[in-house]
């Protein structure tokens, strides 16, 4: 994968406002399935133009609904990525298997890059502190789509002081900094102990990006 230019064609859809309109739904997502498959931001519009007018879907619904599910599909592949050349990270290389990502140092983990939580009501410096909080919080809130799952996580928390959280996604660069340090640091010690599900035990810790 071609981390800078997977950067370059990500900051295009920062020029835009992040909303969403609608919920996940599986008319849309079929309809928009071509976002896996288009890194290129100007083909990406051109395939929501041609779906917009053959559908007759509402222009700014679907452009917002297509982009945000590119912008961060893209933006966790690249993620994934970086891990995957990592010194102790093995691919999970069955891509069915939504629950795992790859085999981080001896335990299996799947990889999830979201902003900071604002329904969390919580500040970045409690968050930092008390990790299992704000941990238990994302799994209790996670969406109850396809992803839903209750074993070991990795989150990567992206976390802007002017707010604009999301936009921190398509700095791969700076995520590649930050992963490699972690990574370099790392101790199965630090890993979060949790009882989501009766006799099992839930790995997770969280990987901050703050800037």
């Amino acid at each position: 994968m071609n981390l800078p230019a997977i950067e370059n064609e990500l900051k295009k859809r920062c020029k835009y406002e992040y909303r969403w309109f609608r919920k996940q739904n599986n008319s849309w997502d079929r309809l928009s399935a071509f976002v896996y498959s288009t890194s290129s931001w100007d083909k990406l519009n051109e395939q929501i133009a041609l779906i917009i007018a053959t559908e007759k879907l509402d222009e700014k619904e679907f452009f917002q609904y297509c982009c945000n599910h590119w912008y961060n599909f893209w933006s966790a592949m690249a993620v994934e990525y970086i891990f995957a050349e990592m010194k102790g990270v093995i691919p999970n290389k069955n891509p069915r298997n939504r629950k795992i990502d790859f085999c981080f140092f001896g335990n299996d983990f799947d990889l999830k890059t979201s902003v900071f939580p604002r329904a969390f009501n919580r500040t970045l410096e409690f968050a930092k502190n008390n990790p299992e909080t704000l941990i238990s919080w994302l799994y209790k809130n996670q969406s109850k789509q396809s992803r839903f799952h209750l074993e070991n996580r990795l989150f990567l928390i992206v976390y802007a002081e002017d707010g604009q959280h999301w936009k921190l996604k398509a700095e791969i660069s700076f995520l590649k900094q930050v992963i490699e340090k972690y990574v370099a640091t790392f101790e199965n010690s630090q890993l979060k102990e949790f009882q989501f599900q009766q006799g099992k035990t839930t790995l997770a810790d969280v990987i901050w990006a703050a800037k």
